[in-house]
Formats: structure tokens, C-alpha cells, sequence
């Protein structure tokens, strides 16, 4: 491990030099193309693309560190008189430097090597004392056994069933269960009373065993006979029965001994096997060790006292093991490629331990000690190891120490090499420094001109806006209102054209940000729609949207940017459309997923205008969602799914576009010619600003256009189901589009005519957004058809412009039946037309019966309230200039208290006229000091709207402050402290408080949430605006008068 680790530094410093080699020639190589304005143009082309922006940031990151490199490298060398010595100093410093690295390294493998090889030792040495440990115990268990069958068959029957050839020929056939044993003998307990007449009856004198000791024999001249008697003692302990191995010590008294009688009396005391000091074995004279039994009368209890096993000893059963012997048989069995020296000692006395085996040798330092447990907790026992061979010589730490230092003398001639190219290129370098700092700071000006230009802007233009809006509810003649229409459709072109701008600036920072409210898909296409509705009937154009069943009604996402992709989409085509059709489309991913293999090519007659179009599949051909690996199942876009992935095609009769401008058409400031601008007009960001929303929404854009056929723009875009709450959003947008679904309608049946299925199913989805049933017929003849059923119940026929035009005489017969249907409330019938002139010329045919004509793009609020004044349903009261009665209007807030808060006095004027509208009464403060002392409690306000942006204080303080003096009343009120009286018997104090602002980004709304406001509305405002927000608190919320 400590190699690896060593490996792993080495490697590392080395690479960190080389990526300091590889910055430096990354920052110092592109400079001259940054200068000449590839980088604004690789910027330009990567505006609208995630990926794009990936390798920005990833080189301005390489960049940023190479400079930074070489401005330590000016920081820390100094000018050009001393840098060549400081850096020659450097590299003499590297190369002394990176010997002796490479000398610890070598250290450090060294010492590595010895810590194997000692764990080598320490493991080899363990195993040999465990297997002679365990060897051991099994032959003790043994001799403790063969205890037991003396006591059992010798002393325990009469007579005894063993005597010396019996012992002697069990004892040599078992010896396979005591390998580490060279013998086995009994001792009888005999004492000085029974001494003779035990000696009558062996036919032997006990002999003594010390004189023995004292002399030791050689093998060849032991004999028995010559032995002298043992001395006269209480107690005697002669063998009796032995192996044949050791039979020579038959006779020998064992209390005669030294070592024996200590050992016999420790055994008889204890119970338990103890064994001698090593000593030299009679005859073989090899250094051995007994391991003694006592042998009972009886069998004794554990708890048994010394004295009761002394009085309850018959004899002794000894074992004889030669150490020598037996480790060198061990040792032979564990035999190995690196031989050990092996040694075993009696440590009983640890001053002076006793060597059983082995013998001393030259050692080299290195040793390892491992402990014996022999069954004896008197005697201590111990093997020692050592190697027999020198440590080998660490080749790979030598070969290591080489590798480092070639290598670190190597990077010393590359840095050697890259201090000259630095000296070279530093004129270079400070001049290309300083021009990315003046690009920086021309950048960051731009940006902050753009944004304060914009919002300096946009606050005059609320006041424009806001006064032609209050100018429209007065009394004015037709050619006025054309002028303040005029000046209305002026004004919100330019403040579409800040909020590109805006958006522009921000994309270009990267702080363009999503919000996630709830919204209705349909109600925005419808708002989009009748934007361009007046264009599309100038034109003489079909414009149509088709939603599928299958969209919810209520999503999460951003309405405003999702609205603002759909407006550039369809302004585009507005422009370059004057024949034929715009149709809008949008359904689950999941359904055009399903119907790619089944969808044929669109006719002439499959299309909304019956003009021919680009093939729509192509479009999102290159979508990656499409692909064979992107493929989406399409059960987990369903609408029980949290995540809903839209996909929308806006499909027109244009120009197209050529195909040598299709490669830019998302580039930003980019048009397809010059004379485009100047004709349609434009700043030509609109589709890269798109292109970034659909990225921001995890969605994909294409488009596929054919010159002179047309051009079919699709993007996905993903948002998330609303449904758990689409019932309390459809409340609160009852007030934002009367009548878009009329009760009034429901279960009446309408006839469509039209020889187009494709704008027949759109007029079918609008109807039946209003609750009517609808029945299709493709010319006036099958219309007749179902009219003249007798099973077919029909309310009203709208009939397509085309088929009435095709045959006038048909046309007439038709109404004329119409008429008859039912004399006293005949059936009415609506033209749908796009020019208001030809639905005229259309009309004036029929003296008596007159259609009434609906004007299109048919939109749900529009269709339900032209069929209320043609069928005498609904609401009839008039309005000044087409708006909605006043009547119900100046009930909406009538009697409800609000405050309106801006330094601005337009703003001001503004808001409290669109609030008066709808019958509230208005209160204005200029700063948010004053209004701390009007919405101090009690006071009798039921809502107010806060500017955000006024001197002194903000409307964020404000509004802290607010919330401060609210909070302090409420605690006081609950705990008893003032009465609830003082402040109008309301124990809850909060008055919902509106943020005014031209800053909607998402960080402003969480300011506004971290202040505790309540909501915001976007300047420029609208009156119905305005009351949208405030309606969502005054249901509930009290009047404090």
C-alpha cells in the first residue's frame, strides 16, 4: 500500500505539471483569434443552445486558469532584470528538490519491504507455535485418558486387569494418538509402611532417581540393577508399568528425583497435568520434558481441596516428550522456499530462560516471538523465529528512484523550455489581457444600459398605456377610437420590443429564468389569437387552433414565456403569410408518438385552407425524443403523470424560407435578406429567444419549410399536471373569461357545414367548448339532408364562407328551408368568414332572413357571446366602445378600500383609475413611509398594491415593516395585552399587499415571498388585471371600517 501511495503522489505532481504546461499553451494560443472577434462570434452562435454554452464555459474556465498561471508567474518573478535569475533558481531548486524526493521515496519503499518481510516472519512463526501448541494439547489429552484407564482397570478391579506387558503392548499400540510422546509410565503411591512388602511382591528394590541427575549416563551404559535403593522417606512413587521405549526407568523411585518429586506433588495437589523443567532424557540424553496426571481413587469434584486429592492419590501417570525430536518433525512438515530459524524456551524463570531447542546463530536484527500454552499455567513457554537468509536487495525501490528522477529532471527541461516561450510571448500577453478587459467592460455596460434604458422605458410607457385605456371609457366617436387604438397597438409593439431586448440581455447573462404558476393552455392561445385576429382578417387569411381533448386543462409552467413562443411563432407567420392559413396545434407527445406510423402526407383537401403545406413530420425529424434510443414510453406522459410533455405546431401558407438561409434562421440579429427588415419589419431575435425558452422548458424546436409552399415550425415543451388543484384555478378564472363556457348552450345540437374536415373538427372543438353538440356535413345538400330529418333536432347552423359562396341558388334554398324549419322560431344561421367585406357582399342576398356572420379565428368567450346576441341569451346590455357593460363592472369592488402605492403620479393615476373602474374606493401615498402610517392598524383598507422601486424606502422595507407593526398587534391581541376592540374586533391583522413592478424575474417574485407579499402584477398593468389579483383576497378577506 505504501508503494501505491508513493505511485499515486509521484503521478499526481507530475500531472499537475503538465496541466500547468497544457493552460499556459490553451490561454496563450487563441488570444489573437479573441481579439479579431472569434469569441463573440463562437458567443453569437452558441446564444440559444445548452451545449453551446457547456464548451463556453468550459473555455473561458481553461483560459481564466492559464492566465492566472502566468500572472503568479509576473507576481512572483518580477521584471524582466531579475525574472531570468529568479527563474534559474527555480529549476536548480526543482532538480535538488526532486532528488531528494526520490530519495524518500526510496525510503519509503525500503521501509515497506522490511514490513513484509517481518510480517512474513511474524506469520510462519505463528503457524509453527500454533500447529506444536496444538499437537501438544492433543497428546496431553491423550496421557490424561490413559490415566483414566489405569484407575479404572487397575485400581478400580481385584484383581487388577493390567500388569506390565499389558500396559506396555496397549501403550505401543495407541502411540499413533500421542505423536509428540517418546513414552508413557505409571508411578504407584507406596509408602514406608508398605515399602517391603511391596517389594516382595515386584521381586525389585525402588530405586532412587537423583544420583542419575547429578551423573548422567550415555545410552549404551544404563542398567537398571546397578541403581541404588532409594533412601528411606514417607512416601515413595516407583514405576511400575512403562512403555517399552522407555522401560529402563521400571523401578525408579519419582520422589527420588528433583524435578519429578516437584513435579508429582504439583500434579496430585492440582488435578491437573503440569510438566518439568526441560532436562536431559536418561539414555537418549536429549533435552525433554514429563508431563505428569495424578491417578485417583475416586473420581473428585472440580471444587476439590489439595488435601482431599493428596489422601484420594493412587499413583501417577507421566509422559515423556523429546522437544528436540518432535520441532525438528514439525518443522520438516512446514517445510518452505524461506527457511526459518526456529528456537523453544522454558521462560518460567524469565531471567534465565532455558533453551529446549535450537541453537544459537547469527541473527540480522530481525526476530518474532510467539507464545506456547502448553495446559501448565506454572511453566512459560515461547518459540522464537528468525530468517536464515539476508533481506534480498530492493530492486524496485532502486528502480523507482530512477523513474522519479528522470522524470523530474525531465519536467525541469519542460519548465526549462516554457520559462523562454513565457519571456518570448509577455509583451503579447499584457497587450491581449488588456483588451479582454475593455471586451469585459464593454460588455457589462452594454448589459446595464440595456437594462436601465428598458426599465426607464417601460414606467412611461405603463402611463401611456394605462391613460389610452382609461381614454377608451369615455365618450368617443368612431375615428377617435381608431386613434387611441392605433396608439395602444403603438405602444404594446414597443413594449414587446423592450421585453425582447430584456430578454436578450438577460440570455446573454444566463439569468433568464422559468416561473411555475398554474395556467390554462386553451385561454392563451385564445389571448394569442386576438392579437393577431385583425391582421388575419385584413389579410383574408384562415387562423385557427386546434387543442387536443387529451391536454389538461390546467398545467404548471410559465404561462408568459410559454405565451411569448406561441406570439413569436405566429407573428412570424402573420408576416409572411398572405394567402392560405396559419393553424396552431397542440397535443401530448404521446399522441404523435402513436400516430407517426399511421399519419399519411397532407392533400390540398387535409388542410385548413385547402392550400398545399411542408410535411409537419420533418419538423421534428432530428427531435431527440423521436430517436430509436429517446423514444419516451408513452404511458409515463399520460395525463395521470406528473410531467406533461407537450408538443406545438404552428403551420402557415408563407413564403417560406430559402434554403440558404435555413441554417441560421436561430441566430440571433439575423434575417434572411436585407430587404426583409425593411419590409416586414423586425429585429431578428425573436426565434433564438424561443429557442432558449424551449431549452429553459426541457423541450427541443425545429422547423421545416418549403419555399413558395410554406413553413411548419414544432417544440415540446414539458410542464407539470395541475390537476390537484385545477378546480380551485378554474374559480379564480371566472372573472378572466365571461362566458368562455356558457350553461346557457348545453345540450343543443349545431350543424356545421364545411367542405374542409380539418377547419370542420376546429369549428366542432370550439363548439363544443361552449357545451354544444355538433354534426358535420361537407356541402349544403347534406346539410339539407340532416336539416330535413325527421330524428335530427338542430338549434343552429354555422355554415363555412366557401360553401356558401360555391352555389348561390343552393344557398338560397337552403335558407329559404331554414325558414320553414319552424315558422314561428326558425332555426339561425351563422356564416364563419375571414374578411368582412366578402361575408357582406355574402349577406345581402337574402332580403327577409339575414345570417349573422362570425367573424374569425373563432375563440371560446368570442363564439359564446356572439351566439348569446344572435339567439337572445346572455347578458344585452351595451357598453361605451365595444367593452363590457359598465353596470356589472362598478359592482365588482364596490365598497372595498385600497391603497395604491408609487412615487410615480402617471402610475398612480393609472392604477387607481383601472380600480375605480370596477367600484373601488382608491387611496394614494407617494412613499413607503406614508404608507407605514396609513396601513397601521386599524385602518379600513382592504388590499394595496406596492411599487417596488421608490426613494427612501422600497417597497420590500415597506412591506417588512408592515408585517413587523401586524405581527406585534396580533401577539399583544392573544395574549391579552390590548383589548380587541381598540382595533375593530379583527384578532388577525394582515392586509394583503400587491407588488407594482417591471422586474418580474423569478428572483424578484422570491423577494417578494421572502417579505411576505402576498402577490405582484407586471407593469405595464391592464384594469382587469389588476382586479384579477386583488378578487383572489377580497372574498375572504374582512372590511376594517
Amino acid at each position: 500500500m505504501c508503494s501505491l501511495n508513493v505511485f499515486g503522489f509521484a503521478f499526481k505532481l507530475v500531472g499537475h505539471l503538465i496541466l500547468m504546461l497544457c493552460s499556459w499553451i490553451i490561454s496563450e494560443i487563441p488570444m489573437n483569434w479573441f481579439i479579431n472577434g472569434g469569441f463573440m462570434e463562437m458567443k453569437t452562435a452558441f446564444l440559444g443552445g445548452v451545449r453551446g454554452k457547456k464548451w463556453l464555459e468550459w473555455y473561458e474556465s481553461m483560459s481564466v486558469k492559464g492566465w492566472k498561471i502566468q500572472n503568479l508567474y509576473h507576481h512572483y518573478i518580477g521584471p524582466k532584470k531579475v525574472k531570468k535569475s529568479w527563474w534559474r533558481k527555480l529549476l536548480v531548486s526543482w532538480l535538488l528538490g526532486s532528488v531528494l524526493v526520490a530519495s524518500w521515496i526510496f525510503w519509503c519503499m525500503n521501509c515497506s519491504a522490511f514490513e513484509r518481510r517481518k510480517e512474513t516472519l511474524a506469520s510462519m512463526c505463528d503457524e509453527r507455535a500454533r500447529m506444536l501448541q496444538d499437537q501438544f494439547n492433543v497428546s496431553m489429552n491423550h496421557v490424561q485418558a490413559l490415566s483414566i484407564l489405569i484407575a479404572t482397570f487397575h485400581h478400580g478391579m481385584n484383581p487388577s486387569a493390567i500388569d506390565q506387558n499389558t500396559f506396555a503392548r496397549y501403550a505401543e499400540r495407541t502411540a499413533f494418538e500421542r505423536p509428540l510422546t517418546s513414552g508413557v509410565a505409571y508411578a504407584v503411591k507406596v509408602l514406608h509402611s508398605e515399602r517391603e512388602q511391596f517389594e516382595k511382591q515386584q521381586g525389585w528394590t525402588i530405586k532412587r532417581m537423583d544420583t542419575l541427575e547429578q551423573i548422567p549416563v550415555q545410552k549404551d551404559e544404563y542398567a537398571s540393577e546397578i541403581q541404588e535403593p532409594s533412601p528411606v522417606q514417607e512416601e515413595y512413587a516407583p514405576v511400575i508399568f512403562a512403555q517399552d521405549t522407555i522401560s529402563h526407568v521400571v523401578s525408579l523411585d519419582m520422589l527420588s528425583g528433583k524435578e519429578d518429586r516437584e513435579n508429582v506433588l504439583r500434579a496430585r495437589a492440582s488435578g491437573k497435568g503440569v510438566l518439568t523443567a526441560p532436562f536431559r532424557l536418561l539414555k537418549s540424553n536429549r533435552l525433554g520434558v514429563i508431563l505428569t496426571f495424578a491417578v485417583y481413587k475416586t473420581e473428585l469434584p472440580s471444587n476439590a481441596t489439595p488435601n482431599e486429592r493428596i489422601q484420594a492419590t493412587d499413583g501417577y501417570l507421566g509422559g515423556v516428550f523429546d522437544i528436540e525430536s518432535l520441532v525438528e518433525k514439525l518443522l520438516h512438515q512446514l517445510a518452505s522456499k524461506q527457511t526459518i530459524f526456529v528456537n523453544v524456551y522454558d521462560i518460567t524463570n524469565f531471567s534465565d530462560p532455558i533453551s529446549m531447542y535450537g541453537s544459537n546463530v547469527t541473527d540480522d536484527g530481525m526476530y518474532h516471538v510467539s507464545s506456547l500454552n502448553f495446559g501448565d499455567p506454572f511453566r512459560k513457554h515461547e518459540m522464537r523465529c528468525r530468517f536464515k537468509q539476508k533481506p534480498p536487495w530492493p530492486l524496485l525501490a532502486v528502480l523507482t528512484w530512477v523513474a522519479v528522477t528522470v522524470i523530474a529532471w525531465l519536467m525541469g527541461y519542460i519548465l526549462y523550455v516554457t520559462m523562454n516561450r513565457i519571456e518570448r510571448a509577455e509583451d503579447g500577453y499584457q497587450v491581449m489581457m488588456e483588451l479582454k478587459k475593455r471586451a469585459e467592460a464593454a460588455d457589462v455596460a452594454k448589459s446595464q444600459f440595456l437594462a436601465t434604458v428598458s426599465h426607464e422605458i417601460r414606467t412611461p410607457m405603463n402611463g401611456v398605456l394605462g391613460m389610452l385605456q382609461m381614454l377608451m371609457d369615455t365618450e368617443l366617436d368612431i375615428t377617435q377610437q381608431d386613434y387611441v387604438r392605433t396608439a395602444q397597438g403603438s405602444g404594446k409593439a414597443l413594449v414587446s420590443l423592450i421585453n425582447e431586448v430584456l430578454d436578450q440581455a438577460k440570455i446573454e447573462s444566463g439569468k433568464l429564468e422559468l416561473e411555475a404558476v398554474q395556467f390554462d393552455v386553451r385561454a392563451i392561445l385564445d389571448d394569442v389569437l386576438s392579437l393577431f385576429s385583425g391582421k388575419s382578417q385584413d389579410k383574408g387569411i384562415e387562423l385557427a387552433v386546434y387543442i387536443s381533448d387529451r391536454v389538461p386543462e390546467v398545467l404548471i409552467g410559465d404561462p408568459g414565456r410559454f405565451r411569448q413562443i406561441i406570439t413569436n411563432l405566429m407573428g412570424n407567420s402573420i408576416k409572411f403569410t398572405d394567402k392560405g392559413h396559419i393553424f396552431v396545434t397542440v397535443h401530448l407527445l404521446e399522441e404523435v408518438m402513436s400516430s407517426i406510423d399511421v399519419e399519411t402526407e397532407a392533400s390540398s383537401k387535409n388542410t385548413l385552407s385547402g392550400f398545399p403545406v411542408a410535411d409537419r413530420r420533418r419538423s421534428w425529424g432530428r427531435f431527440k425524443t423521436f430517436s430509436q434510443e429517446g423514444t419516451t414510453c408513452p404511458e409515463s406522459l399520460s395525463t395521470s403523470s406528473e410531467l406533461i410533455n407537450l408538443i406545438v405546431s404552428v403551420e402557415d401558407t408563407g413564403v417560406g424560407i430559402p434554403l440558404e438561409a435555413q441554417s441560421r434562421v436561430f441566430t440571433p440579429f439575423m434575417q434572411v435578406g436585407p430587404s426583409i427588415s425593411r419590409t416586414h419589419g423586425g429585429t431578428g431575435i425573436g426565434l433564438s429567444i424561443s429557442k432558449c425558452l424551449v431549452g429553459l422548458m426541457n423541450g427541443e424546436i425545429g422547423f421545416v419549410s418549403e419555399p413558395h409552399i410554406g413553413s411548419t415550425f414544432t417544440f415540446t415543451a414539458i410542464f407539470t399536471n395541475g390537476r390537484s388543484n385545477s378546480n380551485e384555478y378554474k374559480n379564480q378564472q371566472v372573472n378572466k373569461q365571461v362566458g368562455s363556457v356558457s350553461s346557457e348552450f348545453q345540450g343543443m345540437t349545431a350543424l356545421v357545414v364545411d367542405p374542409r374536415l380539418v377547419r370542420a373538427k376546429v369549428t366542432r372543438y370550439h363548439l363544443q367548448r361552449v357545451g354544444i353538440n355538433v354534426k358535420i356535413a361537407s356541402d349544403l345538400n347534406q346539410g339539407l339532408g340532416h336539416v330535413s330529418s325527421a330524428t335530427a333536432i338542430i338549434n343552429m347552423v354555422l355554415v363555412e364562407k366557401e360553401a356558401w359562396e360555391k352555389d348561390p341558388d343552393l344557398a338560397a334554398l337552403f335558407a329559404n328551408r331554414l325558414n320553414k324549419y319552424d315558422p314561428s322560431d326558425p332555426l339561425k344561421l351563422f356564416l364563419l368568414g375571414n374578411s368582412t367585406g366578402s361575408t357582406k357582399t355574402s349577406m345581402g342576398k337574402f332580403g327577409s332572413y339575414t345570417p349573422t356572420v362570425i367573424m374569425k379565428p373563432l375563440r371560446a368567450s368570442m363564439l359564446a357571446a356572439s351566439l348569446q346576441r344572435a339567439m337572445g341569451a346572455g347578458n344585452k346590455g351595451s357598453s361605451r366602445n365595444g367593452g363590457m357593460p359598465l353596470l356589472p363592472l362598478k359592482n365588482l369592488l364596490r365598497g372595498k378600500q385600497i391603497l395604491v402605492v408609487d412615487d410615480n403620479n402617471v402610475n398612480l393615476r393609472v392604477a387607481a383609475g383601472a380600480l375605480k373602474k370596477y367600484g373601488a374606493t382608491v387611496e394614494c401615498a407617494d412613499s413607503g413611509r406614508k404608507a407605514i402610517d396609513m396601513l397601521k392598524p386599524p385602518h379600513h383598507f382592504d388590499a394595496c398594491f406596492m411599487d417596488i422601486q421608490m426613494p427612501e424606502m422600497d417597497g420590500f422595507e415597506a412591506t417588512r415593516k408592515v408585517r413587523e407593526m401586524e405581527h406585534d398587534i396580533n401577539d399583544r391581541i392573544q395574549r391579552g395585552e390590548i383589548p380587541v376592540e381598540a382595533y375593530g374586533n379583527v384578532s388577525n391583522w394582515h392586509v394583503p399587499i400587491l407588488a407594482m413592478t417591471a422586474d418580474v424575474i423569478q428572483a424578484t417574485h422570491e423577494e417578494c415571498l421572502k417579505c411576505e407579499m402576498d402577490g405582484y402584477v407586471s407593469k405595464p398593468f391592464e384594469g382587469e388585471q389588476l382586479y384579477r389579483e386583488v378578487a383572489r383576497f377580497l372574498k375572504s378577506t374582512p372590511t376594517h371600517t
